[in-house]
């Protein structure tokens, strides 16, 4: 394919294996795991770090070990130099794929030419709603906005039991879904699939750590009905058809086409088309859905045109609504498993599943691809990218 030479290119992506809450990483600070990824990446690429123009970095609780503008503090704790800048942002869930859309934006007006996007989420050390459990300093939804949709409070879950009962999916739907991603996940770690872009992470204990722990192999329709509903009494949401609480980070390398072949760079995917959704703030976890339309209607491509899809599995309900509405083969969801047995570093995902899905592309020769993720708000980001072919 002919690139322009302002296309924003993504020339290669890293991401840490996941750890799961209280589990191999969860002793590791953010800050240092960030700046593992960050090494890594121009490393692999081998990056003067010097020349990048930005680092921007997806976080969602960003208290404690993850405050003060943990992008900029990857940066320096990374060795790169000075000059080179950071922020950190969040847009909930997707923070670390608006990392990447913000990247792209910059690079195709010509305000930057190479950045560094991603994102990291300390789950164990740092566990979600921690910024509430600093007293006195208010709540987060003032009383005019709760009034607005008769409610005391936004709750994801039943957002997630809300989009089961909308589309009619059962537990056992939801289930033998959850079943299937620790079966997808567990035949990627037999094919060694991730090993070609995850950086593994040297423990205080001198171990290493290079493979995903969420994957629960045995996984089974029987086990899973033994677990209770969480949000719900007559619920069809738990702790097994729902993503892992998790500690991970991911980055990738954007730059101009025009800069990569300046450096000799062979770019593996072009950013292709970016969009934004806003949904029901209550159901808060169907955004994906009209996000995808509209990446679709923006790109000029068709549903038939995309090679795989990558739903983030919040829930299992999220992908399974989406994909009702989509029709889309259950071959090319999530083909090597989701948040539900993967994890779910909340500020990391979008990295996460970004760099599976740029590698999947590349290993199976896929054209398009197409990740949508659900967020807190009831937002969606979309993306399509397109492989970079000889």
């Amino acid at each position: 394919m002919t690139l322009s030479p302002r296309d924003a290119v993504i020339v290669d992506a890293v991401r840490t294996p996941i750890g799961r809450r209280k589990g191999s990483l969860a002793a590791v600070h953010g800050v240092e795991l960030s700046a593992h990824v960050l090494r890594a990446l121009a490393e692999r690429s081998q990056l003067d770090p010097a020349i990048v123009d930005d680092v921007i970095w997806g976080c969602v609780q960003q208290v404690g070990q993850q405050s003060f503008n943990l992008g900029r503090n990857a940066v320096l704790t990374a060795g790169w130099p000075e000059s080179v800048p950071a922020t950190t942002i969040d847009r909930q869930c997707g923070s670390s794929q608006q990392a990447v859309h913000f990247a792209a934006a910059a690079i195709q007006s010509g305000q930057q030419d190479v950045v560094v996007a991603g994102g990291v989420e300390m789950m164990t050390a740092v566990p979600m709603g921690s910024p509430l459990a600093v007293k006195d300093l208010g709540f987060p939804y003032p009383p005019s906005l709760l009034e607005r949709y008769g409610v005391d409070t936004f709750n994801q879950g039943i957002g997630a039991e809300m989009i089961a009962e909308k589309w009619g999916l059962s537990r056992e739907t939801l289930d033998a879904y959850a079943v299937r991603s620790h079966e997808r996940l567990a035949a990627a770690i037999d094919a060694d699939r991730f090993s070609d872009h995850i950086a593994p992470v040297t423990l205080a204990d001198g171990s290493t750590f290079s493979v995903d722990e969420g994957l629960r192999r045995g996984t089974s329709m029987e086990s899973l009905a033994q677990l209770k509903p969480v949000f719900k009494d007559d619920g069809v949401i738990h702790a097994g058809n729902a993503s892992q609480i998790s500690d991970g980070a991911s980055a990738l390398l954007l730059m101009a086409a025009e800069k990569a072949d300046a450096l000799g760079l062979t770019p593996i995917a072009r950013f292709h088309t970016g969009a934004l959704a806003g949904d029901d703030p209550v159901m808060m976890l169907t955004a994906p859905i009209p996000a995808t339309h509209k990446v679709l209607e923006r790109s000029g491509l068709a549903l038939s045109d995309i090679g795989v899809f990558e739903v983030n599995e919040a829930f299992a309900s999220v992908p399974l609504a989406w994909q009702a509405e989509f029709g889309v083969d259950e071959a090319l969801l999530n083909p090597n498993g989701g948040a539900i047995a993967v994890g779910h570093p909340l500020g990391g995902s979008g990295g996460r599943i970004m760099s599976d899905l740029l590698f999947h592309m590349k290993r199976e020769d896929i054209r398009y691809g197409l990740q949508t993720m659900c967020e807190g708000g009831g937002m969606a980001n979309a993306t399509i990218l397109e492989l970079v072919r000889a």
